[in-house]
């Protein structure tokens, strides 16, 4: 009898035991005519045979018909069995406990859903606990961690509690910002490489698009450690080859990265000092970290592949009562804590000098200006001049704080950095959009050049 671990992101559902990797491999599906495939089998025939191709079964693990009319007799509680059975009949030996590693973007009923289906295939699932929280063995101190991960179809960043153990403060799920859409820009990038460099389109026959697809990850760990990247395929005994600028995928992958950034950003109070840890999957993905030292500030930590679960498996007490199974938010440490030195949480974006609203900008310099409803003698305020629904009399305050623009939030309503609520306080740069009430007031942060002569 043994104890392994499974980290259930479907990007890569990774399992563990107490010495290797078991199993690694994506929440694919693929219906052939002669059953049904599902993980890498499925992964490699994805654009050979995309109509036939199921991947949101796991984020979205209900017992309804999918809509697909291919798929109309199954439901994503069907694949998802079907996947468990598969990774259960290749890691397991008689007698073998699973723990399993929560993804953010599984709710309680898709939990409850989940040991459903665990029970009917004879799975004795021992514990299940918040991904994060697998991941986090140490204590950062000094400062506020942040993990963040990315799964096929969005990406996850959670807020962590450092009181005497790691423990799940507040979890954001940002949809539309996985590893699939990701792909898909970068599948553009390269393609057009091809095409400028060598006259080949790479995307005009399915066997070549799928060769781009499996040969992606080796060409992103390139593009992490070098400037440029080379790409080659081969196609009817000719092989084609293009040279790919790695700044080139980071451009590509900007509207991912800026909706992270924007999330990010609204998490961390003014004063705290940031510690972002990233899983392996996200350590990957070409200048994510860099763009996040540089947006965001503090430090980051990169894990290594895997971390999640064998974070899991080392410090699992599963759960001997027999009672029902509840996802635990919090565990001890188990690693060497580190010390994160304190800076400005800000990054190195531009400071802002003006407050535009409408068509008037409001200088940031000294006194701190006040937005609100109601005007006191005795504070700087911008006049809004009407009433909000959902804005305080005082409702926030912009001022200068430690060589940093800050704005404080006194309202009962929250206000909102880039469409994000913040935390009590953040730093703000040039270009940030505040929002106060519903639907709203909206300001722009901007910065203006002083010219001599």
């Amino acid at each position: 009898m043994g104890l392994l671990a499974a980290d259930l992101n479907d990007a890569e559902i990774i399992v563990v035991d107490n010495e290797k990797t078991l199993y690694r491999e994506p929440g694919f599906a693929l219906l052939r005519d002669d059953g049904l495939v599902v993980g890498r089998a499925a992964y490699t025939s994805a654009s050979l045979d995309p109509r036939r191709i199921q991947n949101r079964f796991w984020s979205q693990l209900r017992t309804e018909p999918l809509p697909d009319k291919r798929f109309h007799h199954l439901s994503a509680a069907d694949l998802v069995s079907r996947q468990l059975e598969h990774i259960w009949q290749q890691v397991a030996k008689p007698g073998d406990q699973l723990a399993i590693a929560v993804p953010p973007y599984m709710s309680h009923e898709n939990l409850g859903l989940l040991l459903g289906i665990a029970s009917e295939l004879d799975i004795p699932i021992v514990a299940m606990v918040d991904a994060a929280v697998c991941a986090t063995r140490r204590h950062y101190e000094h400062a506020v961690p942040v993990h963040i991960d990315i799964s096929l179809h969005s990406s996850s960043l959670t807020r962590l509690m450092q009181e005497g153990q790691v423990q799940v403060d507040k979890t954001e799920v940002i949809d539309d910002s996985g590893l699939l859409l990701l792909q898909q820009n970068w599948l553009k990038v390269i393609a057009e490489g091809f095409v400028q460099q060598s006259r080949f389109d790479p995307l005009h026959t399915a066997e070549t698009e799928q060769e781009l697809q499996i040969k992606m990850p080796e060409w992103l760990n390139e593009a992490g450690t070098s400037e440029t990247v080379t790409v080659e395929l081969e196609y009817r005994g000719t092989r084609h080859q293009a040279e790919i600028e790695s700044f080139e995928l980071v451009a590509a992958a900007g509207p991912v990265y800026q909706s992270i950034v924007s999330s990010l950003r609204a998490l961390f109070r003014a004063e705290e000092t940031p510690a972002i840890q990233l899983s392996g999957r996200a350590a990957r993905m070409p200048g994510l970290a860099d763009t996040l030292k540089t947006r965001v500030g503090g430090e980051v930590f990169l894990l290594d592949e895997g971390a999640t679960a064998r974070g899991l498996m080392q410090r699992c007490k599963p759960d001997q009562k027999g009672g029902a199974l509840t996802l635990s938010r919090h565990m001890p440490w188990d690693q060497a804590p580190v010390i994160v030195e304190s800076q400005d949480a800000g990054g190195s974006g531009a400071q802002p000098t003006h407050l535009l609203f409408g068509h008037n900008a409001y200088s940031l310099q000294g006194r701190p200006l006040v937005l609100g409803s109601q005007v006191a003698s005795d504070e700087r305020w911008l006049d809004l001049q009407q009433e909000m629904p959902g804005m305080s009399r005082r409702h926030c305050v912009v001022g200068m704080d430690n060589g940093q623009l800050v704005i404080s939030d006194f309202s009962r309503y929250g206000t909102f950095l880039n469409g994000h609520r913040i935390e009590g306080s953040a730093v703000l740069q040039t270009g940030d959009l505040i929002r106060i009430g519903t639907p709203g007031f909206e300001f722009r942060l901007i910065s203006a050049e002083e010219h001599g002569g």
